[in-house]
């Protein structure tokens, strides 16, 4: 933004629109700290249907907690997703990466609105992981989920490493090295097994039907490539 160029954005006004936290937000989330960036309206206005996604998770239209937020807890999945979150954000911000920490909770709250329910200590988590970014947001909901004292003093949250670990892995399968397909096998699965899975993939098949396969390589972890004439 330049004033010789009349296009100086007044923060006091973006403010008055959006909420600080808005602003905030979008400044970190615009790309990496050593670039210049263009300032959008649009981007703005993304950033802040994110944050009223982040309060809809949390809280109902009535003001009142959701119901999706439990004692009991919620399924692995989402738990597994938590602390892959607490694990990105906790590396990005130590290394001033915002840009992809608030991405990588922007893919956490797609996951927890698909939940049918997110236990308290998860929900805690998420929010102390908000907190730097959108501090004022996250104080209004830590007081939604129900505690009284602010959370400024409460402990970073803390992967869990052992629940990062994958149990599927996704490989892609080449015919004459032309992506044809991808499965899902075992993380621990031979190389018998995923040979298996990838010519019993259908797509793999109609390109198999009448030729006899001569070559089958697979590169550990990363692909299969079926050679066939």
């Amino acid at each position: 933004m330049s004033k010789s160029r009349y296009n100086v954005v007044n923060p006091d006004d973006v403010v008055q629109e959006y909420g600080a936290d808005s602003i905030r937000l979008y400044e970190m989330f615009m790309g990496p700290l050593d670039r210049d960036k263009p300032w959008t309206d649009d981007g703005v206005q993304g950033v802040h249907r994110f944050l009223r996604r982040v309060w809809s998770l949390f809280v109902t239209e009535e003001g009142g907690l959701h119901p999706r937020i439990t004692e009991s807890g919620s399924d692995d999945a989402i738990e597994k997703e938590l602390h892959k979150t607490i694990k990105a954000v906790t590396h990005d911000l130590d290394n001033m990466l915002f840009n992809t920490a608030i991405a990588r909770m922007m893919e956490f709250v797609n996951a927890a609105m698909k939940a049918d329910s997110i236990g308290r200590s998860q929900a805690e988590s998420f929010i102390l992981l908000l907190s730097p970014f959108a501090p004022h947001l996250a104080e209004e909901l830590w007081q939604h989920i129900g505690h009284n004292d602010t959370l400024a003093y409460e402990n970073w949250p803390q992967h869990n490493e052992a629940l990062l670990v994958e149990d599927t892995i996704e490989i892609p399968v080449q015919v004459m090295g032309k992506l044809r397909a991808r499965v899902s096998v075992p993380a621990d699965a031979d190389k018998d097994t995923i040979l298996a899975a990838a010519k019993a993939e259908p797509k793999v098949l109609s390109q198999l039907e009448g030729k006899t396969i001569i070559k089958e390589i697979y590169v550990p972890g990363k692909m299969v490539n079926i050679v066939a004439k």
